[in-house]
């Protein structure tokens, strides 16, 4: 008797691409039971065969029995291995369908990168024409306000040229033409930077509009010692200085700032011709001496002419009057230090009032003519210290 398994029609090999078993029939919607339960039937024949051909006495019930449970056990394997194979293949598509889903967002992340990198390199084309043009506008209205200032200048002193009530100079050229420079100092100083330094420039211009604000009424002031000023009225001075020196500010010439006004009185003497004449007013005969000496010579070595007049040996009319030091710049505008009852200097004055200035002027010329000069000083020190001038002993 034949044991072999004949060929079922329903077991025809998968076509090429698809995989044959209870789990791709699963997969393709195809139920696996009925190829299950026929080959749990065709074992259960074989098993009934088998047992029957070797134990043919065991009785039916027992040849029924066996073949029964050979048949489940081939049903209970088949699906066993179907699971283990559907769970793979479950595995295998999950990660075919995890890949395709990396896939895509690897692919949508970088299509947004491009997104981004052309919109941030869109806005930085943006922002630098932006930038280009402001600089451009920047400077074509730095250029344009430059000319209506030198404009206005030019309008303005052409207009106070022809008044009749008080002529101004001829237009310098050279400094209207420095107005540009002037402005684009001004513009890079006002330019972003440290915070205390657009205050700093803040506060100054503050300082120095005010100032302005003030000599519009001819007259302006400002506490302590201004060695600006004086150093400024300098530079500016075209015709003559003529200034007093008081013992008050006798240590006044060993500082610093002697030096540099000397220096600038020295300058406007020789590149620009101005007259500088300086009078030392003594409170005492015993001022006299070879310091005050040396003093007037260095001075003279500048070109500056000295005198000194002791105030007790002047006339009783000029004995009167202020002491205080004031220096004369073109007969124009009066510089004047006030010192306190301790003889320190406390505030500086500006005083361009014609009535004031003549004044002092006047004063100034008074003095100047009953003053020594600088040879008479030289045998007035040597007969002080030879005690031969007997006038203003205490």
């Amino acid at each position: 008797m034949s044991t072999a398994q004949s060929p079922q029609p329903d077991e025809r090999a998968a076509p090429p691409g698809r995989t044959s078993g209870p789990a791709t029939a699963g997969l393709t919607g195809e139920s696996p039971w009925p190829r299950r339960l026929l080959t749990g039937l065709v074992i259960g024949a074989l098993a009934w065969s088998v047992t029957a051909l070797l134990s043919p006495d065991s009785g039916v019930p027992r040849q029924f029995a066996t073949a029964a449970l050979c048949a489940v056990a081939a049903v209970l394997v088949q699906y066993v291995h179907g699971l283990d194979r559907r769970a793979e293949e479950l595995r295998t598509a999950g990660l075919h369908s995890r890949d395709q889903r990396v896939e895509e967002h690897t692919r949508r992340v970088e299509e947004h990168t491009r997104r981004v990198e052309s919109a941030l390199a869109e806005h930085a084309a943006a922002v630098r024409d932006g930038l280009n043009q402001y600089d451009d506008e920047l400077r074509t209205g730095l250029v344009r306000h430059t000319e209506d200032v030198k404009q206005l200048v030019e309008n303005h002193l052409d207009q106070a040229g022809h008044s009749t009530e008080r002529p101004y100079p001829p237009l310098d050229r050279a400094r209207i033409e420095g107005v540009p420079e002037l402005a684009k100092s001004f513009a890079e100083v006002l330019s972003p930077g440290p915070s205390i330094l657009y205050t700093f420039v803040r506060l100054e211009m503050t300082r120095v509009v005010g100032y302005m604000a003030d000599l519009t009424n001819l007259t302006a002031e400002c506490p302590g010692e201004n060695h600006d000023w004086m150093l400024a009225l300098t530079r500016a001075a075209e015709q003559a200085i003529c200034a007093t020196s008081t013992s008050v500010d006798r240590e006044f010439w060993n500082s610093e700032p002697a030096s540099r006004y000397l220096e600038a009185q020295q300058d406007a003497v020789d590149e620009q011709g101005v007259t500088v004449r300086r009078l030392f007013l003594l409170e005492s005969a015993r001022e006299l001496d070879d310091r005050l000496l040396r003093l007037c010579e260095e001075q003279e070595l500048r070109h500056i002419e000295t005198r000194a007049a002791v105030l007790p040996e002047l006339p009783p009319h000029l004995q009167r009057g202020t002491t205080n030091d004031f220096i004369v710049f073109d007969e124009e505008v009066s510089f004047e230090i006030e010192q306190d009852l301790r003889d320190v200097n406390v505030r500086t004055r500006l005083i361009a009032r014609q009535d004031h200035v003549r004044d002092r002027m006047k004063r100034f010329r008074e003095l100047w003519e009953a003053s020594m000069s600088l040879r008479e000083l030289e045998v007035r020190v040597d007969a002080e210290e030879d005690g031969n001038w007997m006038v203003d002993r205490a």
